[in-house]
């Protein structure tokens, strides 16, 4: 999978902008909050129709514009393919495949992946919950339609049941609609739970590999997914997960009326990370935590080959300044085989050290 050509148009800071791409390697360097960050999220934008940093899409335009244009033109499964998204202040947004009206993002998730690795990242292993749901969602949404369309729907019917539950103490007829939001989300969370299970088998997997051979051989990572108690095996099938899920629902009913809270369901889903047997997130160093890092988004750049066949596009923006030369060193010998973009400041001496293409970003201009 490789980024060709890409056009912007009223994107964040750049007016206007157009370059062609190595097929390899992409060192862009420039000063902060020059539009380094901002180049990269519109290559994960037109991947996944979602950006890794904004809310909504009116972010995403620029002060002075009235709407935004993100313009591709990428080689996939031996094919070209040019993606088109334009965005608006005050009506949705409209994307194109090859000239084609795309309905959802889910079209723009089947010309190419991404997978974006930022600073923040490396602290994925203390964050909340909230985070690590974020990843695995964040990795199926691109490579799995089917988790995406579930994914979606859940979240509609969490806000609906919400504002059910809020709501009913002024207008307790509400709760009469409560079965049928709690039936559709026990279906629709039933294949989420399947979907994040197997990913975090592969995870399991990959990632534990990737540490293990970071950190010299020394430390074992483990990957478990968590999620409500009365899932016994998370990998069972959509028939047994639903009915658990539709148990565990029940028995916490009275409790999401008190509280007027939604308490069941995979919304509080977690990964468990441990390093020698030890929780990650409240025992391990922050060298551990960043080796941590590293090796889940490596894996999640493997999982992407393994499902596609093709290494998915991958980003770095400002990471390896974050690291000490040997955690450099790991990664860069370990991303080769696809094409990698890398952001870095003025005086660092990447340029030098990767090859392939280099640009410089300066106000929403590239050199």
């Amino acid at each position: 999978m490789q980024i060709l050509e890409l056009t912007l148009e009223g994107f964040r800071n750049y007016g206007r902008a157009s370059v062609a791409f190595d097929p390899d390697c992409n060192v862009i360097f420039g000063e902060n909050a020059q539009g380094k960050t901002n180049l990269l999220e519109s290559i994960v934008y037109l991947s996944c129709g979602k950006s890794p940093r904004a809310r909504t899409d009116r972010e995403m335009i620029g002060f002075d514009a009235s709407a935004a244009v993100l313009e591709s033109r990428t080689l996939s499964r031996d094919r070209e393919f040019r993606t088109r998204v334009e965005l608006y202040r005050g009506r949705r947004r409209r994307m194109w495949v090859n000239q084609v009206p795309a309905k959802n993002s889910a079209a723009l998730s089947q010309v190419y992946h991404t997978v974006f690795f930022c600073p923040e990242d490396l602290y994925l292993i203390r964050e909340g919950a909230a985070a690590r749901r974020r990843f695995l969602d964040n990795v199926l949404c691109q490579l799995r339609p089917r988790y995406a369309a579930a994914l979606a729907e859940y979240h509609r019917l969490y806000d609906h049941k919400t504002r059910i539950l809020r709501d009913s103490e002024e207008r307790p007829d509400l709760l009469e609609l409560l079965p049928d939001f709690n039936e559709r989300m026990v279906r629709f969370g039933a294949v989420i739970v399947r979907y994040r299970a197997q990913l975090a088998e592969a995870l399991d997997r990959c990632a534990a590999r990737h540490h293990r051979e970071c950190s010299g051989g020394r430390e074992q990572l483990e990957i478990r997914y968590q999620t409500v108690s009365s899932v016994t095996d998370p990998s069972a099938d959509i028939g047994t997960l639903t009915e658990q899920l539709r148990a565990h629902m029940e028995a916490h009913q009275a409790a999401e009326r008190a509280s007027r809270l939604c308490l069941s369901g995979p919304h509080k889903d977690d990964l468990l990370i441990t390093i020698d047997g030890r929780e990650a997130k409240s025992y391990s160093s922050q060298g551990q935590t960043r080796t941590a890092a590293l090796a889940l988004k490596l894996a999640e750049r493997e999982i992407c080959q393994n499902a596609t066949g093709e290494w998915p596009v991958l980003l770095l923006d400002d990471v390896l300044s974050e690291l000490d030369p040997r955690r450099q060193e790991f990664v860069l010998n370990r991303i080769a085989g696809g094409q990698v973009f890398i952001t870095c400041c003025e005086d660092d001496r990447l340029p030098a050290m990767l090859g392939g293409k280099v640009f410089h970003v300066q106000n929403g201009t590239i050199g």
